[in-house]
């Protein structure tokens, strides 16, 4: 198994549901922003979600409404998760490293 595998707990990997904050519905989707990044998500899931709730995002999906405390605090986990890694730590199972000069983990 490489070192790199090891570190990460045996190879396995996982997904994980970031929270973002809806700043527009129409319909079923949402527009979401988190850490300065907007994005389309469908509120299928999720569709009691308005306009100025969080919510986790997974797979371009809303799966749960959270309160804001929470978010905040997953998003705060997240960044030190983050910054414990370098990018080729975070990014070497899939090779999908941010282009030089865009925003990416711990920068």
């Amino acid at each position: 198994m490489e070192e790199s595998a090891r570190r990460r707990g045996g190879g396995q990997e996982m997904c994980l549901a970031i929270p973002a904050r809806i700043t527009a519905v129409v319909d079923q989707q949402a527009e979401v922003e988190v850490g300065g990044v907007v994005r389309t998500i469908g509120l299928w899931l999720t569709p009691e979600a308005k306009i100025g709730d969080y919510v986790y995002v997974h797979a371009g999906y809303a799966i749960s409404i959270v309160d804001e405390e929470e978010a905040q605090d997953s998003l705060r986990l997240l960044r030190q998760l983050a910054e414990s890694y370098s990018a080729d730590e975070l990014f070497d199972s899939t090779g999908d490293l941010p282009a030089r000069g865009e925003p990416g983990p711990g920068r």
